[in-house]
């Protein structure tokens, strides 16, 4: 029986034999592909040698006039029929029949096709546009019309070479699918793929809707410093640089609290700022070292007024950008349209594992309780920390719909003030959707002695070796010290908000050039 179970020498023999020959004819055909790209690439550096001996440089072309978009074109047509356009962009197709053509340009609205014939172009420019390439870049001036199947186009009269490919376009049908090749030359995947141009000026209209919402509740948008000595205001690891005119070690921003409460404190009452941020930690679906973040600080409210802002923004947002506040993500319905569901952390902990944290009242019951159900923690854990595994463990994933989660442990809420009824917890909320964070909002802390207590606490964490403790910040405890009002406070995540207006599965997905491993050569 033993002896059937072995291997046939010549089996094995002819076997390898064959995975040889693949991965021989592999290497010839990637070898015969980059001999073709050279051919190709060498083609076209010729034919712009050719040009400029003849004088036509498209690279000393410093302007064109453009008197309208395709997109402009195709919504106005029955005004624009019968008259003269300028359209400049990129050639993306092209169909040569003897003394016609058909070509495709698109620019930054969309694409509108072009009608080139001889009789219209003459014999020599007819000439030139047939020797023109799939990716150059082109001015063309034409009538307005519709051909006889009924598509609007553009009657060709005169096209300009405006800038020359030197390297082809990834082939037409297939598009551009490698992602790693989407993410790190993102200039292709904005040409090949419309959806991803797409997706990225709504992000920009996202934005400005942001600044639109805020200034009609008279809010004012101010910048803060990116490098600071102390990187406070969250639980990151920030990245560290050297200041070498100040011969000091300094830190990218993680957060943009603790300015811009500064500023609530100077007087300015409503503030907020759209900026990147610098976070030292790892890179996934839903994160990235660098992101955008916008904070906003209102005086005179509290977080009851920072859900009403929020729910009311992503409503506004959502009718604005999408055209409706119940929108499918990832193809589940968002119902933004209904007021908003409310619940405190202990009671989604209770709700979804059982266990109820009010009936909790040291930290080694806290931890006794995390050993039944397997949650993973630290010797340094309290009992509010443990709260807080409990929620990530069983409940972040069930808060599909919009869900405003409320009254955090004191343990993760360094800057919050306490809730007058339960010193245990602070006013505070993070709203999730599809089960995911979407903001952070408090009520601020703007007790300076209560301040100093807990920058202690956080120091000596870092001291137990927390990379992402907060450390004392002195400037920031003598601002509050000249007092700053009730302050209601919030961070959002600007592209995760994207994410979800876009319905884009990954965070790169809505960054235009996410962070890369470097390729090494």
């Amino acid at each position: 029986m033993a002896e059937n179970q072995m291997n046939n020498p010549q089996e094995e023999q002819a076997q390898n034999q064959l995975s040889g020959q693949k991965q021989q004819k592999k290497k010839q055909a990637g070898q015969e592909q980059q001999q073709d790209m050279n051919q190709l690439l060498k083609i076209r550096r010729d034919k712009l040698a050719q040009l400029q001996e003849q004088g036509s440089d498209p690279f000393r072309i410093t302007k064109y006039d453009v008197t309208h978009h395709t997109r402009e074109v195709k919504e106005h047509f029955d005004e624009l029929e019968g008259t003269d356009v300028t359209v400049a962009g990129r050639m993306m197709s092209k169909r040569v029949m003897g003394k016609a053509s058909f070509a495709n340009v698109q620019d930054r609205d969309g694409n509108i096709q072009l009608y080139v014939a001889r009789d219209s172009l003459g014999e020599e420019s007819y000439a030139a546009f047939k020797k023109m390439d799939i990716g150059d870049i082109i001015g063309v001036k034409g009538e307005v019309f519709r051909t006889k199947t009924g598509e609007m186009s553009l009657h060709a009269k005169e096209i300009t070479l405006l800038s020359k490919n030197l390297v082809p376009l990834p082939e037409k049908f297939h598009g551009l699918q490698d992602t790693d090749i989407r993410y790190r030359q993102r200039y292709l995947d904005l040409i090949m793929n419309t959806e991803v141009r797409d997706t990225f000026i709504k992000r920009s209209q996202i934005i400005q809707e942001i600044r639109n919402f805020l200034a009609q509740r008279d809010f004012m948008e101010v910048e803060t410093p990116m490098l600071v000595e102390n990187a406070g205001g969250a639980a990151a690891r920030p990245f560290e640089t050297h200041y070498n005119a100040l011969d000091e070690d300094v830190k990218l921003r993680i957060s943009l609290e603790l300015y811009l409460k500064r500023l609530i404190v100077g007087g300015l009452e409503r503030v907020y700022e759209i900026g990147r941020v610098f976070r030292n930690e790892g890179v996934d679906t839903r994160h990235n070292p660098e992101f955008t973040l916008m904070e906003l600080y209102q005086a005179y409210t509290d977080y009851n007024g920072m859900m009403e802002l929020t729910e009311s923004m992503f409503r506004h947002l959502a009718r604005k950008v999408c055209g409706s506040a119940v929108i499918s993500y990832q193809g589940t319905v968002i119902d933004m349209e209904k007021p908003f569901a409310k619940i405190s952390m202990t009671e989604a902990v209770k709700q979804y594992s059982g266990v109820d944290f009010d009936q909790i009242h040291t930290d080694e019951e806290a931890k006794a309780a995390a050993k039944e159900h397997h949650i993973d923690f630290e010797p340094r854990h309290k009992k509010g920390d443990i709260l807080n595994l409990f929620f990530e463990e069983f409940c972040e994933e069930k808060m599909i719909q919009p869900t405003f989660v409320i009254d955090h442990p004191i343990e993760i809420s360094p800057l919050t003030k306490k809730k007058p009824d339960d010193p245990e917890k602070v006013e505070r909320f993070e709203l999730y959707i599809y089960g995911r964070e979407m903001c952070n909002a408090y009520s601020e802390l703007n007790d300076p002695i209560d301040q100093r207590e807990r920058f202690k606490a956080q120091d000596a964490l870092a001291a137990a070796g927390d990379e992402e403790a907060n450390h004392t910040d002195e400037d920031f405890l003598h601002a509050i010290e000249i007092g700053m009002p009730p302050t209601g406070g919030i961070g959002y995540g600007i592209d995760r908000l994207v994410m979800l207006l876009t319905d884009s599965a990954a965070i790169r997905d809505v960054l235009l050039f996410p962070t890369m491993k470097s390729l090494k050569e």
